[in-house]
């Protein structure tokens, strides 16, 4: 029986984009994989096509996440691993920001990080085994303009990952982060839509914005990020600890 397959990992955000791309990766390695999210529908479709169980939730909901949390443990057993990447980008320049905008930010980046990650540590901690992914961004690693929200709550799960890090440390539970650039998924395509809008550019024109702080001149592939989470959860990562890793061509070092 292979290490991975007496794991049960979390993915919340698991129906689209990067978290579908990990849990497909997860499934694929052996795992039980519960994926998370707030749309039924797709959420199902996704489960069905890559073989995991799904649980509608809402990260920024507490009785949402401890509903979710308590069917996943009880379907399918003890969570021994949680990615936590559900969330969401969007610009704004500072001066026209209002509070709704900044609080839903970080409500969903940055709250609902921890509000899944304590549904989990302490069935961790006493199992003395457990790993953490948070999916951050290269926004966790530098500032960006226009998007102050996003990087205030990104780099608020790079605090908070480190910090738990130390915590945990022995314990037998890892607490890393993975922070993508610019990624193929449908969070960038209705960004290069955006830009489009504005500035009247093409999606050429448009794409080449967005790439041009890559050095490889890219987008990062959602299966790349994947590879990385798998990698942090696996057995032979348990020195891996408090780190984060960029996926980003380059773009940060």
């Amino acid at each position: 029986m292979s290490w991975y397959s007496r794991q049960h990992a979390v993915v919340t955000g698991g129906g689209s984009g990067i978290g579908a791309a990990i849990a497909e990766d997860l499934v694929n390695t052996g795992a039980m994989v519960t994926i998370m999210g707030r749309g039924e529908v797709r959420l199902k479709a996704t489960a069905k096509r890559i073989g995991a169980a799904c649980e509608v939730c809402d990260v920024t909901d507490r009785s949402s996440v401890a509903k979710a949390f308590a069917a996943a443990r009880s379907a399918n057993g003890r969570i021994s691993i949680l990615v936590n990447n559900a969330g969401t980008a969007e610009a704004m320049p500072f001066a026209k920001m209002q509070d709704e905008f900044w609080d839903r930010l970080l409500s969903v980046n940055l709250d609902g990080v921890f509000n899944c990650t304590r549904a989990v540590a302490g069935e961790m901690l006493d199992a003395k085994s457990g790993r953490i992914v948070n999916i951050g961004s290269t926004a966790s690693l530098k500032g960006y303009a226009y998007i102050a929200a996003y990087c205030a709550a990104k780099h608020g799960v790079l605090g908070l990952t480190r910090a738990l890090a130390l915590e945990f440390a022995s314990q037998g539970v890892t607490v890393n982060a993975v922070c993508p650039g610019y990624t193929n998924t449908d969070i960038v395509d209705n960004a290069i839509d955006k830009i489009m809008s504005a500035t009247g550019r093409s999606r050429d024109e448009a794409m080449a914005e967005l790439v041009k702080a890559n050095p490889q001149g890219r987008l990062v592939e959602p299966s790349e990020v994947a590879s990385t989470v798998r990698w942090l959860c696996d057995e032979s990562s348990g020195s891996i600890t408090g780190q984060a890793i960029a996926v980003a061509g380059g773009e940060v070092m």
